[in-house]
Formats: C-alpha cells, structure tokens, sequence
C-alpha cells in the first residue's frame, strides 16, 4: 500500500483477514466433504466476507469505542479547546496517548505553578502582617503606656510620643510603598518623560543621604569626575526613586568604612548604563534570583533593624520595567555587590515636553 493505515484501520483490516480466512476454511472444508467445490464461489465467499468484517469492525471501533472515550474526555475537560473543532473522528491510538500524556504534563506543571503560588502568597501574606504588627504593636504599646500614666511625667510623655510617631511614620511609608508596588503591577502608572542631567541627579541623591552614608563611615561617590551633563530622557522623580532604593540599600548593607560607588558608561548609541557598586556584605547566590519579590529580605532573623518596607527593590524592577529599561545583579559574597540599570539617553528626536503615558 503507498499509504500507510491509521492503526486503528491496520486493527480493523487484520481482524477482517483473520476473520475472513477462518470463515473461508470452514466453508473450503464443508464444500470440499459435500463434493460441490466451487472456486468462484469461495473467491466471492472470502470479498464478501472480507468488506463486511471490515466496516463492521472499524464501525464498531469508531462508534463504540472512540464515543465513550470522547465522552470521558468532554466531562473531565481533558481536550484542549482547539481540539474541540467539528472534524473527521479518528481512533489513531497512538495520538489519544499523545493527548493524555500532553494533558497530564499540562496539568501537572499547573499544578506546580499553582504550590509556587500558593507558598508566595503565604509567604506574602506572613511578610505584610509581620511588616506592619511590628510598628503597630510599638505604636499601641507607647500609648498604652501613656494611658496608664505616664503621661503626667513630661519627658517620658515627649519621648514616648516621638516614638509613638516614628512607628505612625513606619506605617504610612509601607502603606504609600505598598500603594505604589499595586499600582507598578497593575499598569496603572504615568511616566512623566523629560530631559535631565543623569549626574545631577544621583549628586542631589548623594547629597540627600550624606549624613546617613557618615554614620557608618561609607563614602559616596562617582567612579571618574564627570565634568559634562549626560542627559536621559526618563520619568524624573520616578528614577531619583530608583537611585534612592538602591543608595539605601548599598548604605544598609555596607561595611562601616566602605564605599558606595555609581558609574555611568555608554552601551549603545541610546542607552546609558548606571552602575551602583558597593565593598558591603555581598549577597549568597541562592538569594539573588529572589532580591525583586515584595518584601523578601535576606536577613531572616526578623530584627528589621534596617528599616524600610522591604519592597524598595520590587519598585526598583517595576519602575525601569515601565520605562522598558532592565536592571542587573551581580554579587560576591562577603566582597560586595553591584545593581545597574539601562536609561534611554536624550535625542534630538526626544520630546522635551513632559508627557503623561499610562503603562
């Protein structure tokens, strides 16, 4: 045959010959001892016997056997909607494996995907409610305490509302950062693009937390002396944020004595890259592929003595990923780290025109 069967048809076509070559002996045998032997006749005997076992059989197979399997299928779901469409039914064995063990890959991969998701969102879940009992507990601990009396000392009274402040404070910064990491997720966040200089900007940063840099003695600053303007074009407040996040983050988890060091090189004829380099504690790399999820924090001793949301770096990624940019880690475990990112530079053929964009 130039066209090989379906195997359901090659079942059909050898249970018909066997079917035919038994019926057709029997019938040689009964001809042959009733002395009426006719080869016409059985050559007639074997066609007709041949086609009927063969359409009753593959009938059979199809309607039968390949319905109440297409059943099953249809009541557990276990067809893909594009294998749904009206077509030729075929009883091909061979592809209805194929189908149950793509369908059983599928689910089992969905089902995993679905364990992942369900420890993040425990996870989740554990991460913002430690986030923020932790300074509500302080806060209703002081007021308490002012409430059982010691209000009527002046001093323990001013101190302990500062303090009652700083953790309202702590609240309101989750609370806007957890505002922000929604909104950066869902889309719903407007670039303001504008030209400005690069260097200005991370010098305005360097300025802002000079005086938290010198409590641990870490110095900030430029790789080379940059004497000219580098302009980008980018959302302005939204990228002092991200040099802000990581300024932090470097000053946090640097060494007393060490440096936070920030260099800007050209990769391409329209992009900037921004390096934030530390000499800090470095980062294990089981941890890094974990450094942008919401409130995932490399210290598990639950101190938080560092402050913070624990969500600088989830912005962080949110924020260059809506102005299409990328961000990389690399880290040496006891030696450092280093984060940069991508920045569009400004081209003549740039807006300079702040525009609103939605992402």
């Amino acid at each position: 045959m130039a066209q090989e069967f379906k195997r359901s048809y090659k079942f059909a076509f050898y249970t018909s010959l066997f079917v035919t070559l038994l019926a057709t002996l029997l019938l040689l045998l009964y001809e042959f001892f009733a002395e009426g032997f006719s080869f016409g006749a059985l050559l007639l005997f074997m066609l007709v016997c041949y086609v009927f076992s063969f359409f009753i059989i593959q009938l059979r197979i199809e309607f039968f056997i390949y319905k109440r399997v297409k059943e099953v299928y249809d009541k557990v779901s276990l067809l893909e909607s594009s294998s749904l469409r009206e077509e030729q039914i075929t009883t091909d064995m061979a592809t209805l494996t194929r189908e149950i063990e793509k369908f059983s890959k599928g689910k089992k991969l969905e089902i995993e995907a679905l364990k992942i998701r369900e420890n993040y969102r425990k996870e989740f879940m554990g991460n913002i409610s430690h986030e923020l009992k932790t300074p509500l507990f302080t806060v209703q601990s002081y007021i308490l305490t002012l409430l059982d009396g010691a209000a009527e000392d002046k001093n323990i009274r001013d101190k302990y509302l500062a303090r009652a402040n700083k953790g309202v404070d702590r609240l309101i910064y989750i609370v806007k950062d957890l505002d922000m990491i929604t909104k950066l997720e869902a889309g719903d966040v407007h670039l303001n693009k504008e030209k400005f200089d690069i260097v200005e900007l991370i010098q305005s940063v360097f300025d802002l937390f000079e005086m938290k840099a010198a409590k641990k003695d870490i110095s900030l600053t430029f790789d080379v002396d940059y004497q000219n303007p580098l302009y980008v074009f980018a959302d302005k407040d939204k990228i002092q944020q991200v040099l802000t996040n990581l300024v932090v983050n470097s000053i946090k988890y640097g060494k007393t004595g060490g440096t936070t060091e920030i260099s800007i090189d050209n990769i391409a004829d329209k992009k900037l890259l921004i390096r934030v380099t530390d000499n800090g504690e470095g980062i294990e790399p089981h941890y890094i592929p974990r450094l942008f999820e919401r409130f995932f924090r490399i210290d598990k001793s639950g101190s938080r003595k560092e402050g913070g949301s624990g969500l600088g770096l989830s912005i962080v990624k949110h924020i260059l990923e809506a102005h299409q940019e990328k961000i990389y880690v690399e880290s040496d475990y006891g030696i450092g780290s280093e984060f940069s990112f991508t920045l569009e530079t400004f081209k003549k053929g740039n807006k300079t025109k702040p525009t609103s964009k939605t992402v």
